[in-house]
């Protein structure tokens, strides 16, 4: 079976997701083509990451990830195909792809048309003109090296995020992902802290809970969220608009 997952910040109004679909289905029509999200905000590179970074080992090996948000589209990023436990990568070289998958990947190609066969690329959709394409090609089961030339994975793009730290007797970290809930997604794995609460403001600490009802009505909780990671949620509502926090803001829990 060939399965295609789409990430895109495309939305679903101007049709450019059919558009790409519809390349797709021509190449490899045996493709089963899964829509993972097109609500990514626009030009949101670390937010395409994250998502693709939670869902890509759910995927059986051989799965092709196409992921497209490309602010950088028609200029001088590259244009890649990555390889890691059995999987493809397919998309733009901004460090989207590196960000979300562990380790080095195992192959790594920069996207070469004419080797495709394909016409000139619009400089504004090389969803549809480029990436689905070479996505078809790989779900179909094509000769990886027809896709492009060999590249240095250690050249590739990195997106540089803060790492947590140690303060003190208390580890630092910071709000990973807003999810649609509101929920504030950290970069704090739950298996690390025993930790029974966190600091979000100079004044204002979470209780850590099991679920989300043992927290009170809009009070800001602690929680194990599903992604391994510890969470700032409000029962009910939206632990961003409470705390007014965002991606990227700083965090604490102590030991």
């Amino acid at each position: 079976m060939a399965i295609v997952t789409l990430i895109t910040d495309f939305g679903t109004r101007d049709g450019y997701v059919g558009e790409m679909k519809g390349v797709l289905l021509e190449r490899c029509p045996a493709a089963t083509v899964v829509d993972v999200t097109h609500e990514i905000e626009p030009g949101n590179i670390p937010g395409a990451s994250w998502v693709l970074g939670r869902v890509w080992e759910r995927f059986p090996e051989g799965t092709v990830h196409l992921v497209v948000v490309d602010p950088g589209v028609g200029g001088q990023r590259r244009a890649v195909v990555l390889k890691q436990d059995g999987r493809w990568f397919v998309g733009p070289d901004n460090g989207l792809i590196t960000r979300a998958i562990s380790g080095e990947p195992s192959e790594a190609r920069a996207i070469d048309p004419d080797s495709l066969g394909l016409a000139p690329a619009s400089v504004t959709f090389h969803g549809r003109d480029l990436f689905a394409p070479a996505a078809a090609w790989l779900a179909g089961g094509g000769a990886p090296d027809r896709v492009g030339r060999a590249i240095d994975p250690a050249k590739l793009v990195r997106l540089e995020f803060p790492a947590p730290e140690r303060v003190g007797v208390a580890v630092r970290g910071h709000v990973a992902h807003v999810d649609r809930f509101g929920n504030l997604v950290t970069n704090l794995a739950e298996k690390d802290f025993a930790a029974t609460s966190m600091r979000f403001a100079p004044d204002r600490i979470a209780r850590r809970v099991a679920t989300f009802d043992d927290g009170a009505d809009d009070e800001v909780v602690l929680l194990p969220g599903s992604s391994g990671l510890l969470e700032l949620v409000v029962n009910g509502g939206s632990a961003a608009a409470a705390t007014g926090l965002g991606r990227g803001d700083v965090i604490e829990v102590g030991e």
